[in-house]
């Protein structure tokens, strides 16, 4: 029998230590499925908690997270599917959680070697600049053109500026694209197709399995100053409402976020405050009917609160923006029709042509099937006239492109309660998480 090298065993040792355990029960909640993470602190697990949930396609109800300021913390949360029922299937998102979770706590992959790809690689095209109406059906022409088929891509438009990720590889042998004279000559057009200069169009070689997208989009347009520049426009109306505060009996800074609910809701502002390098101790998240309430207590990585106010300007205009980014502007229309080159450099090109412009696209290929979502307003930003939609559909075909009305209802509804919006959504310092903290025992009440 073979022995291992000491410290092989206690590697061993210290990955199962640090190995969240996950739970999932059904019986414990009539309403709702409950999900329970106990893990050792490290930055971005709850993130990967979040990212696992939301790539399930469960919408997080409710839920609070604790820790006790050391070593260990435990999450909690009350989710549900789409339709506002308990998770079916709680066999196959425990699986999801611990497959991702223990991913994490695993030695990063080893990448392939030079000049090889990974399996399942491709080639990704980081694309940000100013938005335009037609401007990703320049896009995709381009890429025709270069003959660049497209794998997955996702695109997001806010603040006048446009993020996108193109994943793609070459229309005759299906390889990713690798040589850099080839390379430079798509990142060239593309960068002129955008009117920016080197941080318009970057290429990297990366699994689109492995990559999460939606994190990446944020970044990019956080590293752009969309956030920043979104904030010195003239004011706009707007029904989040997020404030940062101080709780310097405990050392913490409170954000405090009151919006209207939406999926990927929690995602996106856990994403947002992970990569603004704060760490998140105690956390409660509600939601009632359409609304939102989150809080969180948090610290920056060196164990700080927030101590400027420019910082704490920062947190909250980032925040904003990436709660509000995802609000998905205009009609929703579904793409399912078999793939073929040139395909979406055609459907696009008949978006511009009926004066229709994208505010959000997701690009998807199954095998031999194109499966994709487009949303889309007037070249003004208003909602696109119903005849224009028609005639599109009938253009494109009527069996591939349809109106998709059914899915979030509740959250296309332009009518908000006037109670809810601006300032008067904030709540005081404290008040969903101070009676989690009181009730664990980590703090005192004050009454």
């Amino acid at each position: 029998m073979e022995r291992c090298h000491p410290s092989e065993v206690y590697e061993l040792f210290v990955r199962h230590m640090n190995t969240p355990r996950v739970a999932v029960d059904n019986g414990v909640c009539e309403t709702a499925t409950l999900v329970q993470v106990h893990s050792a602190r490290k930055h971005g697990v709850l993130l990967e908690a979040v990212a696992a949930l939301s790539d399930h396609g469960v919408c997080v109800r409710k839920g609070y997270i604790s820790s006790d300021d050391g070593r260990w913390f435990m999450d909690v949360f009350h989710v549900t599917d789409a339709a506002g029922r308990k998770v079916a299937d709680a066999d196959a998102l425990l699986a999801r959680l611990e497959s991702s979770l223990s991913a994490d706590a695993l030695p990063p992959r080893t990448p392939p070697a030079s000049g090889a790809a990974a399996p399942g690689a491709h080639t990704l095209l980081e694309l940000v600049g100013a938005d335009r109406p037609g401007l990703l059906s320049e896009v995709f022409a381009v890429l025709h053109d270069l003959r660049c088929g497209i794998v997955d891509a996702r695109a997001w438009t806010h603040g006048g500026r446009v993020a996108a990720l193109v994943f793609v590889r070459d229309e005759e042998t299906g390889a990713p694209i690798d040589d850099a004279a080839r390379v430079r000559r798509v990142e060239s057009r593309l960068r002129h197709v955008l009117r920016g200069g080197a941080r318009g169009a970057r290429t990297v070689l990366a699994d689109a399995a492995v990559v999460n997208l939606d994190r990446r989009l944020h970044q990019l347009l956080n590293e752009d100053g969309e956030a920043g520049s979104r904030a010195d426009q003239a004011e706009q109306p707007t029904t989040t409402a997020v404030a940062v505060q101080d709780w310097g009996e405990r050392g913490y800074s409170v954000v405090t976020v009151s919006c209207r609910d939406r999926p990927k809701l929690l995602f996106d502002v856990v994403c947002t405050l992970t990569d603004l390098d704060y760490v998140v101790y105690h956390g409660t998240f509600d939601t009632d009917g359409d609304h939102a309430q989150q809080e969180f207590y948090i610290r920056r990585l060196d164990g700080r609160p927030i101590s400027s106010a420019a910082e704490r300007r920062r947190v909250i205009q980032c925040l904003q923006a990436a709660i509000e980014r995802r609000a998905f502007e205009g009609v929703r229309l579904e793409l399912r029709i078999t793939d073929r080159r040139g395909l979406l450099a055609y459907v696009t090109r008949v978006f511009r042509e009926n004066s229709l412009s994208v505010t959000h696209a997701e690009i998807n290929t199954r095998g031999d099937m194109a499966m994709n979502v487009f949303h889309v307003t007037d070249v003004a930003g208003r909602p696109a006239d119903p005849k224009t939609i028609d005639d599109v559909i009938q253009r494109i075909g009527t069996e591939s492109l349809r109106v998709d009305e059914e899915r979030w209802p509740r959250l296309c509804s332009t009518e908000g309660d006037a109670s809810r919006s601006g300032g008067a959504g904030i709540f005081s310092l404290g008040s969903l998480v101070k009676k989690n903290l009181v009730s664990l025992g980590l703090i005192r009440s004050c009454s």
